[in-house]
């Protein structure tokens, strides 16, 4: 397909939250014809310094199946893979609908797209065209140039930099065979009082306890994802 759109009139297509240190899949709030992500949200730690940095999963959907129970119940049919839609995201447009609320606290919302090779996982995030989010419905596109200026490669903590590595962008694009997401990117991580250790080692939420008023707070609303594949 060189097309796919997605209005969520049906469910949520296939879209859905992460429950962080849970370690699970969580829905998204679904009304008919839109998809809402409130806060609080997990830090990813995946990306720790010496990777790009902690980030927020806002929304998310799986490019290539199969899909487990659990993820189907909570997501939905996938249309992106029941469409058999290109995954081949070189120089593709999105276009998304969105509106909502956020004290962004210097994250941005950022297109995230990742593929897996050789037992790796490389993420890149468009943090060079950031999508802003209002009260009222705004529709922006985002162009996907394999331009590696507009894009920062996530990278992994100390402990996961044999699983989270650096492909070529354009090998990336070419393929996202695992998923594409809708981030909050940078996040301030702040410890909360004296911690035993390094911040970057040790995990926030997890290991110590971090002020959550330093972090993006609010929610954001999606009505439309729509991709123009080349």
């Amino acid at each position: 397909m060189k097309q796919y759109v997605e209005t969520f009139d049906r469910g949520p297509g296939g879209w859905w939250g992460w429950n962080g240190n849970e370690k699970s899949y969580r829905p998204l709030e679904w009304t008919k014809g839109s998809v809402t992500s409130r806060s609080p949200w997990w830090i990813d730690y995946n990306h720790a310094p010496p990777g790009a940095g902690y980030l927020h999963m806002v929304m998310c959907l799986n490019t290539k199946g199969p899909f487990g129970e659990h993820l189907k119940e909570v997501g939905g049919p996938n249309g992106f893979v029941a469409s058999g839609c290109s995954r081949n995201f070189t120089n593709a447009k999105m276009a998304v609908r969105v509106r909502g609320e956020l004290i962004e606290n210097g994250a941005k919302l950022v297109l995230l797209a990742q593929a897996a090779a050789n037992d790796t996982i490389s993420g890149w995030l468009l943090h060079g065209q950031p999508i802003r989010v209002a009260k009222e419905w705004s529709e922006q596109t985002l162009t996907l140039l394999p331009d590696e200026k507009q894009w920062t490669c996530l990278g992994g903590r100390h402990d996961r930099t044999d699983y989270y590595v650096r492909h070529p962008l354009a090998n990336v694009l070419r393929d996202v065979n695992v998923n594409i997401m809708f981030i909050l990117f940078p996040l301030t991580v702040a410890p909360m009082g004296p911690i035993a250790g390094d911040p970057h080692i040790l995990r926030p939420e997890r290991d110590y306890p971090v002020w959550r008023s330093k972090l993006p707070e609010g929610y954001a609303t999606l009505d439309t994802v729509r991709i123009e594949f080349t």
